[in-house]
């Protein structure tokens, strides 16, 4: 069997976008703030960052829609966090295709 018919370009391609999704700078800074902070509101992030609120909304809502961050609801507030068993994924992924390579 040909290399390339062993390649899955759809999984190879939906990663690629799941890591250039948490490499951005402004989505990796609200990664970092969630770890540090464990739950935060948009308007938490956007004054914290000195950004636009829908600077802040995109960037979570990017940040969910794949996965990364998760939301809850406390009264009428909706608090960000990051869904940890993403990241063990997603490591575990990287570990997968980094085998044998140095």
């Amino acid at each position: 069997m040909l290399l390339s018919e062993q390649i899955d370009y759809h999984r190879i391609d939906r990663a690629a976008k799941k890591l250039s999704i948490i490499t951005h700078p402004r989505r990796a800074e609200i990664i970092l703030m969630l770890l540090e902070n464990k739950k935060m509101s948009v308007t938490e992030i956007f004054q914290k960052l000195k950004i636009f609120q829908a600077e802040a909304s995109h960037h979570l809502t990017l940040l969910k829609d794949f996965g990364v961050v998760k939301r809850t609801r406390e009264g009428k507030k909706s608090l960000y966090f990051v869904d940890e068993e993403y990241f063990e994924r997603l490591i575990g992924y990287v570990e997968t295709l980094s085998a044998g390579r140095k």
